[in-house]
């Protein structure tokens, strides 16, 4: 402690006053009331989507050092007001349409407090005597929702990038069983992609060992992976001898939330029994909708998928989710002893979820899917993703019949790609920097926020409706706001 530091250290007497005050109902009803305050405002449509506050201001209100004798609670409620959460994007904003990341559902959003004032480890059922239930009974759920039968199972993850590593060691440990113990073989197994797959997949080929070189890649048509090219692909790898970890297929491409043909690419998987993954961390939640549920058929036949409930089912991150039609195959993926923590007896069947998951210390985030699915049902949730969905058709249609727009893809789900193509004096190489130079400005004025990708080599605007208090209304002033900022960019002297 610095001479200039006259304060005594803080008695064990004091640090226990803190806590008892800390727990007091007074201390939650002021913090979820200041959760309930900036939910309401952003809900409203009042303010900016998106303050834009240059980050090096805001990276000095946190250069400080470490507090050493901790902070009045109005303090902090103050800061988190005033320096944190004023300049956090409002994803329940109306008019925020911008990445796959959901306005979560309220009641889920409070769920979170309840897990993490339990803090019950999920890697196995004596740590979590009742939430280790509660995630196996939503997977059930979900697996019965997907078609597979009895044997399957699965487990929550972080999202579809730890759903589609853990999906992807499950298939290696397949067809390479030895890899666990003695490693790959570099050259030979491969993992076959669409081309415009997620990162997550090469990302998983590089962690598994098998190098990112190893992943083949099948061409595109509208944005869905070519199943007619795929069969030859598989004979190709087949003739040269090289084992073929698994086939990952997409339902709801990133980039334009596309479905590949699931049934086609299963028709072409069987003869050899090749694994099929399937990354529909975005567009799994169609199934809950009798209207969209026909754009993953065939997904009863694949071995596994990714679902991410933050995403369309509207939960708070993290909640994802990998199922697998059969489970034994998922705890082929983890071969691992750990006696001190897995204690399985042969008399009763096993409840830990740990030997089937990368993780081991994590959370509950299954309870805010069960509450939200006990809260609404599944009609309720499918009521909700329906109306995202239509939306985002009602936002095609209005750019289809704009002199200035050009929608570059019908949706398939919530999410639409597209470009500004100004008037006639804007030729097509002005193009991708008009519309990048479009959405720096649109999402800099704070009056919505939307994201750029690229397709076919050119730059496009890209929209994700994905908070159900957005209305046609918010399409109407999405358009005419993105229309008086292209205006005056093409007017733009230079």
């Amino acid at each position: 402690m610095s001479a200039g530091d006259r304060r005594a250290a803080l008695s064990r007497a004091e640090v226990s006053a803190m806590l008892a005050a800390d727990a007091s109902g007074d201390t939650a009803t002021r913090m979820i009331d200041l959760a309930v305050e900036w939910l309401a405002h952003a809900a409203s449509g009042e303010g900016a989507v998106s303050r834009n506050t240059p980050p090096a201001e805001i990276a000095a209100r946190f250069d400080e050092p470490l507090p050493e004798h901790g902070v009045p609670l109005d303090d902090i409620l103050r800061r988190l007001r005033e320096q944190v959460m004023s300049d956090a994007n409002r994803l329940s904003h109306p008019m925020y349409m911008g990445h796959q990341v959901s306005a979560p559902l309220p009641i889920a959003a409070w769920t979170d407090a309840l897990a993490a004032v339990m803090n019950n480890g999920m890697a196995v059922r004596e740590m979590s005597p009742t939430l280790t239930h509660v995630e196996q009974r939503v997977v059930r759920w979900m697996c019965n929702v997907t078609g597979f039968g009895p044997g399957s199972g699965g487990t929550f993850t972080s999202g579809g990038s730890e759903a589609t590593l853990t999906a992807l060691l499950a298939a290696r440990a397949k067809v390479l069983p030895a890899a666990w113990e003695e490693g790959v073989a570099a050259g030979t197994p491969v993992v076959i992609c669409g081309e415009h797959a997620h990162y997550a997949v090469r990302r998983a080929v590089g962690i598994i060992g098998l190098g990112v070189r190893q992943v083949v890649t099948v061409p595109s048509v509208d944005y869905r992976m070519d199943a007619k090219a795929l069969p030859a692909i598989l004979a190709r790898l087949h003739a040269e001898a090289r084992p073929v970890v698994a086939v990952v297929a997409s339902a709801g491409h990133t980039a334009t939330g596309s479905f590949d043909n699931l049934e086609r690419i299963a028709d072409a998987c069987a003869p050899s029994a090749t694994w099929l993954h399937v990354d529909a961390a975005h567009g799994a939640s169609a199934l809950l909708s009798e209207r969209h549920r026909v754009r993953l058929r065939g997904i009863e036949r694949v071995d596994s998928l990714a679902w991410d409930p933050h995403k369309m089912m509207l939960m708070p991150l993290a909640a994802g989710m990998l199922l697998v039609r059969d489970e034994v195959g998922l705890e082929r993926a983890f071969s691992q002893q750990a006696p001190y923590l897995f204690h399985r007896r042969d008399d009763e069947p096993s409840y830990d979820i740990g030997p089937r998951s990368f993780l081991c210390s994590r959370r509950a985030d299954a309870l805010k899917v069960w509450v939200a699915l006990q809260r609404y049902g599944r009609e309720g949730i499918a009521v909700l993703y329906d109306y995202l969905v239509e939306l985002t058709e009602g936002l095609h249609d209005r750019l289809v019949a704009h002199p200035r727009f050009e929608p570059l893809h019908a949706p398939e789900t919530n999410i639409l790609c597209f470009r500004y193509l100004g008037d006639e004096s804007v030729g097509e190489q002005q193009l991708d920097a008009l519309n990048r130079a479009l959405r720096g400005r649109y999402n800099h004025s704070g009056e919505g926020w939307i994201t750029l990708t690229e397709l076919d080599g050119r730059q496009a605007l890209r929209v994700t409706i994905i908070n159900p208090r957005t209305t046609p209304a918010h399409l109407d002033r999405l358009v005419e706001g993105l229309d008086s900022v292209g205006e005056g960019l093409v007017q733009q002297p230079g």
